[in-house]
């Protein structure tokens, strides 16, 4: 395990023989399943098991993503002793769409995103093989993931939330936004088309992105979504905004209930959510009683809101300090 975690400093310096290499490998192992989620709307994920295991980790990403994103991570937790199941949110990936524009980043309620997680972690994580089971969970996965806790207090023995979508940053002011939020849901057509500045799905250089300094992974990823053109999601709707709102509305306001131990890392040069919404959340845990790790997120220095994608040494820095948090559960 040592020796594994030693190599993720400096994988870029060799990135396509990884990827060709051992991760196609692994990637081939995978087993790839769906069940119904709310509505009657297939939920696609995969999982990584193996016989040895006894500990689990549910990944959750986050908007607009796949699990095809996801194999470097899956093959690095795999290799430090768990098995990894990943969700396609419905919506996007490989699950159902809800609309005639398959690009539009829709849900009718966040609560069903919740609903369709709880369903996958009774079908694989409540296994009683497991001894150990944590979460981790990037931007609206964590939304999602914490949401989850706070209906089963006892889901997880300790959760990762990396860069979690309390809050989105707004193209307008909150003031003028939220009641232009408010207008479109009394006129369902409007509530379902793209929110003010987004639209449909295209590729965008790496230079302006605000994503990752990993031009491999950002290369790496740009590419699942021109290969497979059924994966894309473009911006979201009117409607997934005011949803998306509302849930970071929510935990914030139900922090108490909160009992799962955790770890909050936090993008220095975010981008996409509101990091006050992070701190805030933090310190309403402390208040509470149940202080997440160090009292305070942790910084990673310098990184873009996609922390486990970024360049090497910020991505070992997070990947260290998750499985470092995981292992104190034996």
């Amino acid at each position: 395990m040592i020796n594994h975690k030693q190599t993720w400093p400096e994988r870029e310096k060799a990135f396509a023989a990884f990827v060709n290499g051992p991760l196609l490998d692994f990637w081939q192992g995978r087993e790839e399943l769906q069940f119904s989620g709310v509505g009657g709307v297939p939920i696609h994920y995969v999982r990584f098991i193996s016989a040895q295991h006894q500990r689990v980790i549910l990944l959750c990403p986050g908007r607009n993503e796949s699990y095809v994103k996801y194999p470097e991570l899956a093959y690095d937790l795999f290799h430090c002793g768990y098995d990894v199941v990943i969700i396609d949110h419905r919506g996007q990936g490989r699950s159902g769409r809800l609309l005639d524009d398959t690009q539009r980043g829709h849900v009718e309620s966040f609560s069903d995103y919740v609903d369709d997680l709880d369903r996958l972690w009774q079908r694989e994580i409540a296994h009683p093989h497991y001894q150990r089971r944590f979460a981790l969970a990037h931007s609206m996965g964590g939304a999602i993931t914490t949401l989850l806790m706070m209906r089963r207090p006892d889901a997880f023995d300790a959760a990762a939330l990396v860069a979690p979508m309390f809050g989105i940053f707004l193209p307008l002011p909150r003031w003028l936004a939220l009641p232009i939020l408010a207008w479109a849901e009394k006129h369902p057509v409007l509530s379902q088309t793209y929110a003010l500045g987004t639209g449909r799905w295209r590729p965008q250089p790496f230079g302006p992105n605000d994503l990752t300094h990993s031009l491999e992974r950002y290369r790496r990823n740009l590419r699942f979504y021109a290969d497979e053109p059924q994966l894309r999601v473009g911006g979201p709707t009117h409607h997934w905004v005011r949803e998306g709102i509302q849930a970071g509305e929510d935990i914030l306001r139900h922090v108490s209930s909160l009992k799962t131990p955790l770890l909050l890392l936090q993008a220095e040069d975010e981008k996409v959510v509101d990091n006050q919404a992070q701190n805030k959340f933090c310190h309403m845990l402390n208040k509470a009683g149940n202080p997440c790790v160090g009292n305070a997120p942790l910084i990673i220095r310098g990184a873009y809101h996609e922390i486990l994608f970024e360049s090497d040494g910020m991505r070992a820095q997070a990947l260290n300090a998750i499985t470092a948090f995981f292992d104190r559960f034996h």
